[in-house]
């Protein structure tokens, strides 16, 4: 199922459009969880975002595995009109954002609820400060994944 022919109208594979379509949709899920917590729904919140990571986490490792299994980003690239080398450097710059993004992500879920195991309040400016760094930085890292599939299919 994952390794047939896609949805969206493009050369690309099922598993490659579900993904895409993910991430495409992700800066929107984020959004909604953002509002949950301006409107003070702290809980809905954190649930939203532990969700959208765990969910974030699968589709990369659905992603990861169905590329490796269908010929890596080299086989890939060969649909391309554009240059081996232009692909290859907006790959890494997009792996580079998406890495720093995640692993601040994890960071300020991991640390916010230790904060309130603990008993304590996290610094709300700080945690404000740090997500609104980290939804810029997902929202980068959906733009040029959503970019890159463009650019292959």
């Amino acid at each position: 199922m994952f390794f047939e022919p896609g949805f969206l109208g493009t050369k690309a594979l099922m598993y490659m459009d579900i993904v895409t379509l993910y991430f495409a949709f992700l800066p929107f899920l984020l959004a909604f969880s953002i509002h949950q917590a301006i409107r003070g729904n702290i809980k809905l919140h954190y649930q939203s975002q532990f969700s959208i990571l765990a969910v974030t986490i699968i589709m990369v490792l659905i992603f990861e595995i169905g590329v490796r299994l269908t010929g890596g980003f080299a086989e890939y690239t060969k649909q391309s009109p554009l240059s081996y080398d232009f692909l290859l450097l907006f790959l890494v710059i997009h792996i580079l954002i998406a890495l720093m993004a995640v692993a601040g992500w994890i960071y300020l879920i991991i640390s916010t609820y230790k904060s309130h195991q603990n008993g304590l309040l996290e610094n709300s400016d700080k945690h404000r400060k740090m997500g609104k760094w980290i939804f810029a930085a997902l929202t980068v890292t959906s733009i040029m994944g959503c970019s890159i599939y463009l650019f292959l299919f």
